[in-house]
């Protein structure tokens, strides 16, 4: 697997901060060169309270090797040709080490918080990156612009607004999906799948897959060339005494997934359907305290993988090394043993392979 990490949590930096604090897009091009030393294969940000775009520029500008990904940027608020030339100027700047990871965001959000239209999401991604990919043919090849779609109709693009062909012409493109929907449209004509990390093992085999090679029939591909990415709900901790600690952190995420209904088709596979519908009505009257108590421990282990750093590799690799092929991990490093410690374990998830 190749081993990634979202920098935006604040957790690199031996000695320089505490390692929770808030990253700064400032330090986003130091953090990058560090994250590339440590041993990282790529280094990711997620689209929250800095543009993505940008922070990726400062990070692929101050490396030569690590790779960089959106994981991930908002498609909808954005045209798809804005979105276009936002990767294309990314992959000239990183030399090809740049992958393009999109989300579709809720009906909320895309309605109160972007003020744009709600439409359903798997067609409107399809037409999204079709368009792009329209663009991205017409600077590369001077291909004349002509895409019509339901959500798009483009066919202008003049010289002044052409940039022209770059030597790493195939930006990858990822989308986030947990539904069968979303899933198959990845399956259909993306390169890659980024899944949410309630994502247990056995809804990945079960629902994912199958999902995947549904939709890569419907255009003759084979699904297992699909980057198939996780970020696992993870926790960690130096012994069993710390990890006791940790795991009632995550115990409380864990709980706040469960009350989530856009996140419930794992929870029911695994037979938690109802404690899923108790935990949604205790979010809907506050009561946060009370939503860990729900969640009991062989759910807990479940949908998290709790281990000490020197057994954190060989859970997540018997876990999800069959499965992925691109695993995000990130522990806070405050000290060089402790850096010591986060490059073995990226050793030991790097040498897993989906395909073995």
């Amino acid at each position: 697997m190749l081993a990634e990490t979202l920098l935006p949590l604040g957790k690199l930096d031996p000695g320089l901060r505490e390692p929770d604090t808030p990253l700064h897009i400032a330090d986003f091009g130091r953090l990058s060169v560090q994250a590339e030393e440590l041993g990282y294969d790529a280094v990711l940000v997620e689209e929250t309270k800095d543009d993505p775009y940008q922070c990726m520029a400062l990070g692929a500008a101050a490396t030569t090797s690590v790779g960089f990904a959106t994981s991930a940027a908002m498609a909808f608020p954005r045209s798809p040709t804005v979105t276009a030339m936002s990767a294309w100027s990314l992959q000239k700047l990183s030399n090809g080490r740049f992958t393009l990871g999109l989300g579709t965001q809720v009906r909320g959000h895309i309605q109160r918080r972007f003020g744009i239209p709600w439409h359903p999401p798997a067609p409107w991604m399809r037409d999204y990156i079709n368009a792009m990919r329209a663009v991205w043919d017409t600077w590369q090849n001077q291909t004349p612009l002509d895409f019509t779609s339901e959500h798009y109709n483009l066919n202008l693009m003049v010289p002044l607004f052409d940039p022209g062909p770059i030597d790493h012409p195939k930006v990858p493109v990822h989308i986030t999906a947990i539904g069968p929907n979303m899933c198959a449209l990845a399956g259909e004509l993306a390169d890659g799948v980024r899944l949410h990390p309630v994502c247990t093992s056995r809804y990945i085999e079960e629902a994912v897959m199958p999902a995947l090679d549904r939709g890569a029939k419907r255009t003759g591909r084979d699904s297992s060339a699909i980057e198939v990415c996780l970020k696992p709900l993870v926790g960690t901790a130096a012994n069993d005494a710390e990890l006791a600690q940790v795991a009632e952190t995550v115990r409380a995420r864990v709980a706040f997934y469960l009350s989530t209904p856009s996140y419930r088709r794992t929870f029911e596979l695994h037979g938690w359907g109802e404690i899923a519908e108790q935990a949604a009505r205790l979010s809907k009257a506050k009561k946060w305290d009370e939503l860990p108590s729900l969640v009991h421990d062989e759910m807990l282990h479940t949908v998290a993988t709790l281990g000490t750093y020197d057994t954190m590799a060989t859970k997540l690799t018997e876990r999800f090394g069959h499965l992925l092929d691109r695993i995000e991990y990130s522990m806070a490093v405050t000290n060089p043993d402790e850096a010591d410690v986060l490059t073995t374990i990226l050793r030991k998830l790097q040498a897993t392979n989906r395909d073995q």
